[in-house]
């Protein structure tokens, strides 16, 4: 359905002529037989775009039948967009760069800009950003120059699957020029399936006239089979990664225990921030300066932290402790989800240090008796 655009919308005005003068095939004049109104949104405000049409006056031209639009309206925006290129790139870089949400997009072009657009009009113009992007990255002229002062190549393929029974999307990477190549979705892990990926890689190699030295992969059946096929000559090696986790799945699955039981010793965060927004909300501002603390048993020599202090009691902080509960209950709720790391760094092991400082931190707050905290058993 056509954008509707409130009665009170004010635009400004942008004529635009055509930029040829004669008719190219019989050198006629080109009279104006028509214009046409494109109305779309920029950052600048709304913009009227009006496009003087012309066409070829004599009936015996064969140019007579074809009517020509200013090629200018094509520096703006797109036929039936609408929105211009400033906004379109606004979107692509916001979304991409900063990772914002649609609902985040759609409430920032609303307040700052002004600009109403549905979330179906935002994700249509996102995805026609991702083909833009996906073409200009392909482009044989562009990868020629990104790799003109390079002798080699250096290629590495991997999966990634969101979910069992969801399409795993394969990725072709360039490690030298730290380039992603392409990628595709495919249903099945299969040595046919994997193989045409392979060989795009080297149509793209034999087209930027580079040998490939090396292949890297997690050594599947299928990427082993697909680039001996493919690459007879080139060393195929494991990726380093892959490699230190399969040599570390008895350490990893030992530290992903000690996680689990850390995450069962530090519990009640919910409650205490529940107490202390109740006490917010209620304007209360005198009474014990924070809930009495009970010391937790110390956790298992695996884990290696400490857990933090439960609430007893409902009495109401002073003013500003809150704050400062709240905070400490945000930290470790960032601690105990960050699942993120890998055999050189397990996240058990950085998840007990941190816990260890916000225990320590705590400590030393109650040991200097600040904001007339008193000391816990």
């Amino acid at each position: 359905m056509r954008f509707r655009w409130p009665a009170d919308t004010v635009f400004t005005q942008r004529v635009l002529t055509v930029e040829q003068p004669t008719c190219s095939l019989c050198q006629r004049d080109l009279p104006i037989c028509d214009h046409r109104f494109h109305r779309v949104f920029t950052l600048q405000g709304p913009l009227e775009i009006v496009c003087k049409l012309v066409h070829c006056p004599d009936p015996q031209c064969p140019a007579h039948a074809h009517t020509l639009s200013p090629l200018a309206e094509a520096q703006l925006t797109l036929p039936w967009w609408t929105i211009g290129w400033d906004v379109f790139c606004w979107l692509g870089q916001r979304r991409f760069a900063r990772h914002w949400s649609i609902p985040q997009l759609r409430a920032e072009l609303q307040d700052t800009y002004h600009i109403r657009l549905s979330d179906d009009a935002i994700a249509g113009y996102l995805r026609r950003y991702q083909t833009m992007v996906a073409a200009r990255q392909q482009d044989a002229a562009l990868l020629a120059a990104a790799y003109r002062d390079l002798d080699s190549l250096t290629l590495s393929i991997d999966g990634l699957q969101p979910e069992k029974g969801h399409e795993t999307l394969y990725v072709v990477r360039e490690l030298r020029g730290k380039r992603v190549w392409f990628g595709q979705a495919l249903l099945s892990s299969a040595a046919a399936e994997i193989r045409p990926l392979i060989a795009k890689a080297k149509q793209w190699a034999e087209q930027l006239g580079k040998p490939v030295a090396l292949w890297i992969s997690d050594k599947q059946d299928a990427f082993v089979k697909g680039i001996a096929a493919e690459f007879p000559a080139v060393a195929h090696r494991y990726c380093q990664n892959h490699f230190l986790r399969d040599v570390a799945e008895e350490v990893l699955e030992a530290d992903s225990h000690a996680k689990v039981k850390m995450r069962r010793k530090v519990r009640g965060l919910r409650a205490i921030e529940q107490d202390v927004l109740v006490q917010q909300r209620a304007g209360v501002a005198d009474g014990p300066v924070s809930p009495p603390v009970e010391k937790v048993e110390d956790p298992a020599p695996t884990a290696g932290a400490a857990a933090v202090p439960t609430a007893t009691s409902a009495a109401a902080p002073p003013e500003g402790a809150g704050a400062v509960v709240l905070e400490y209950c945000a930290a470790v709720r960032g601690i105990l989800n960050d699942g993120q790391g890998g055999p050189l760094q397990p996240p058990g092991l950085r998840m007990a240090e941190a816990l260890e400082e916000v225990q320590e931190s705590i400590q030393r707050n109650l040991a200097a008796k600040k904001g007339g905290a008193r000391r816990g058993n």
